[in-house]
């Protein structure tokens, strides 16, 4: 079950979730060319291309920013995943206040197989790419089992700020907008496995430039 797909590997960790990271070099001197207004252009045209992820759930709507310069495979998976429509009427499966909310296994779609819940995936899992990023209030990571490499779709929210998971889980991303969302769902009423009493549902989750919100 993965970080949490199965608490048994979240429970390792005070009921863990998630998934890991790493990074690279390069040396030599260059000296810095005086900006010029194609420069300028070409600079603002990169930061109007970074995306986000806007989650529409039955709680309201949050929104990720993505950290592709810190997690490229893994911001590339949540993305194509989301383009698919894979996470539309998924829900959040296990809640634990002042910890973590998590979603993003298929199987929640079937509320009759709430049994297996934290056990699904989109059939393959992706290499693990922990980093120096906290894992603060907000933050969006991969769940995982206990193989660093086992994440595939399930992803976790930071309701506290379990800095325990850092470099041992990929966080890629965090949230700009929606924290009273985030409030609601990691608040409401759970019963055994941190399920919540109520479906936190995940009506879609929409990729979009990040200059495009108001």
């Amino acid at each position: 079950m993965k970080v949490l797909m199965s608490f048994c590997a979240f429970s390792v960790a005070v009921g863990l979730v998630a998934a890991r990271a790493d990074g690279t070099n390069n040396q030599t001197k260059v000296e810095p060319k005086p900006e010029t207004k194609s420069d300028s252009k070409q600079e603002k045209t990169s930061v109007n291309t970074k995306e986000v992820a806007v989650i529409k759930t039955t709680e309201g709507e949050m929104v990720i920013e993505l950290w592709p310069d810190v997690a490229p495979k893994t911001v590339e998976n949540f993305v194509t995943l989301a383009k698919k429509g894979f996470y539309d009427g998924t829900c959040f499966h296990r809640v634990i206040k002042d910890f973590m909310i998590q979603g993003g296994d298929p199987l929640t779609k079937d509320s009759s197989r709430e049994r297996n819940w934290g056990t699904g995936g989109p059939g393959y899992q992706i290499k693990a790419e922990f980093n120096e990023r906290h894992h603060d209030r907000g933050v969006i990571s991969m769940a995982r089992s206990n193989n660093p490499d086992s994440a595939g779709s399930q992803f976790f929210i930071c309701h506290g700020n379990p800095r325990f998971l850092d470099r041992q889980y990929t966080a890629f991303g965090k949230l700009i907008k929606g924290d009273d969302v985030l409030e609601k769902i990691a608040t409401t009423p759970t019963h055994p496995q941190d399920r919540p009493d109520k479906r936190m549902g995940i009506e879609s989750i929409k990729i979009a430039p990040a200059d495009s919100l108001k």
